[in-house]
């Protein structure tokens, strides 16, 4: 007679491990993809939110680099003379403006970031990243429309397309990776330190004279170009000059500015990462 033997039912079971981060770790971009539509809300509505219940609306973005590119002819260009190497001061600035116009607001918004949105940080949990990327994306509708005046001004100077606009992706990359990098940065920093806030437009003030914005880069004498040309915004200016306008690419200015923007994010996102875990504590 057999006896029966009774096999104990072995269900298969999955556990999820939460471990705290700790060191330096690299951004989580699956995570990131999977909090896209949160990521996508949040720009929507600063989008909205930048121009609600105003007259103007949209036109605003054409209009406050308007009126910087008119005060800066009249002041650096017809007052002050400044040499522009043969190009029209209106159009020389124009070039310059519009993008150095996104660079300002977007440091300034994703500096402030982490800051405006503490009230949702503590409620649920998603990557905090998203916080001071949404600006970078939501000021792409503002120089979207603000290149309209290029469009125009380039129509009435009669400047032809040349093969440089080619190189025109290149530098859109460098105009918003240098605020997204400079933004990881503070909007941490912001947060155990509040004088980020009252020293960002000081910071402002001084970079836009910092960079060839007023003036033309072949001011600088040739012993402190390459110093100079650690800025990077200089590379992106000059490389919107060249892209535009049909000048020869100054690649001295724009290669080490490349690699000073490629460090800059980088860092930012470790430091960012590895403040991330503190944010709602501190905050």
């Amino acid at each position: 007679m057999e006896k029966s033997k009774n096999k104990p039912n072995i269900m298969s079971t999955s556990a999820t491990i939460i471990k705290p981060r700790s060191g330096w770790q690299i951004i989580d971009f699956n995570e990131l993809i999977e909090y896209r539509d949160l990521f996508f809300s949040l720009v929507t509505r600063q989008i909205k939110a930048l121009y609600a219940q105003t007259i103007l609306g949209f036109l605003w973005a054409i209009f406050r680099p308007l009126v910087q590119i008119v005060i800066f002819t009249v002041i650096f260009g017809k007052v002050a003379r400044i040499s522009t190497e043969g190009i029209p001061y209106f159009l020389f600035s124009s070039v310059a403006i519009i993008p150095w116009t996104y660079m300002s607001q977007t440091m300034s918004e994703s500096s402030e970031s982490l800051v405006t949105g503490q009230g949702m940080l503590g409620k649920i949990y998603f990557p905090r990243l998203i916080f001071p990327l949404t600006p970078v994306f939501s000021r792409l509708v503002d120089f979207g429309i603000s290149i309209l005046i290029l469009l125009v001004i380039l129509l009435y100077y009669r400047v032809s397309p040349t093969w440089n606009l080619l190189f025109f992706p290149l530098f859109l990359v460098m105009m918003m990776t240098i605020p997204t990098g400079i933004g990881l940065w503070l909007s941490t920093l912001a947060i155990r330190f509040r004088d980020v806030k009252h020293a960002m437009p000081f910071i402002l003030q001084m970079l836009i004279y910092t960079a060839p914005i007023v003036y033309s880069a072949s001011s600088i004498p040739e012993k402190y170009r390459l110093l100079y040309s650690l800025n990077p915004i200089v590379g992106v200016i000059e490389g919107y000059r060249a892209c535009l306008l049909g000048i020869p690419i100054p690649w001295i200015y724009i290669g080490p500015g490349i690699i000073t923007a490629v460090i800059l994010i980088i860092s930012g996102a470790l430091y960012f990462r590895r403040m991330e875990r503190i944010i709602v504590d501190v905050i």
